[in-house]
C-alpha cells in the first residue's frame, strides 16, 4: 500500500508541482523558499494519505491551501521579522585608526609630564623593548634605579591619564 501512495504522490507532483511552485514563488518572491514550501506541502500530503485518494481537483485545492498557510506561517515567524532584504548593502564600517591615534596622543602628552630620566626609562622599556638590565647599562645606573624610575613613571602616567578622564 505504501508503494501505491508513493506512486500517487509522484503523479500528483507531476500534475500539480509546477503550478504550485509558480503560485508559491509569486507569494514569496523567493525561488528557494518556494521550493522548500512546495516540498513541505508534498510531505504533508504524503502524511495525510486520505487526501491522496481524493479527486485531483480536491487534492490540488488542499495542496494550494497548505502551501499558502506555510507561506503565512513563514511571514509570521521570528526569522522573517528579523530579516530584511535590501537592494544595496549599507556601508560597511571602515576601520580607522582614530582610537589608536588618540591613545598615542594621550600617552605622548602624559610622557611629557615626566622628568627626562623617567621618560627615557619608560620609552626604552615599553616602546623599544629593552630589559631593565639593558637600560641600566645604557644609563650607567644600578638596576634598582631603573626599576624605581619605571615604577614611579608608570604611577605618574596613570595619574596624568586619570586627570584627562582616562580610566584604566
Amino acid at each position: 500500500m505504501k508503494g501505491n501512495h508513493d506512486d500517487l504522490l509522484l503523479a500528483l507532483h507531476r500534475e500539480h508541482g509546477q503550478a504550485l511552485l509558480s503560485y508559491v514563488s509569486r507569494l514569496t518572491g523567493d525561488k528557494a523558499l518556494a521550493q522548500d514550501i512546495v516540498q513541505e506541502s508534498l510531505i504533508k500530503l504524503w502524511k495525510h494519505s486520505s487526501i491522496l485518494e481524493q479527486e485531483s481537483a480536491a487534492t490540488r485545492a488542499w495542496l494550494f491551501t497548505v502551501a499558502r498557510n506555510l507561506v503565512i506561517d513563514d511571514r509570521r515567524s521570528a526569522r522573517f521579522r528579523r530579516e530584511s532584504v535590501v537592494e544595496v548593502l549599507p556601508d560597511l564600517p571602515v576601520e580607522d585608526n582614530l582610537n589608536a591615534m588618540l591613545d598615542v596622543w594621550m600617552i605622548s602628552d602624559a610622557l611629557t609630564s615626566l622628568s627626562e630620566p623617567h621618560r627615557r626609562a619608560v620609552v626604552s622599556a615599553y616602546f623599544l623593548g629593552n630589559t631593565v638590565a639593558e637600560i641600566a647599562h645604557q644609563e650607567e645606573v644600578p638596576v634598582g634605579t631603573i626599576k624605581s624610575r619605571l615604577h614611579y613613571a608608570l604611577a605618574a602616567i596613570k595619574i596624568s591619564l586619570q586627570e584627562r578622564g582616562i580610566e584604566q
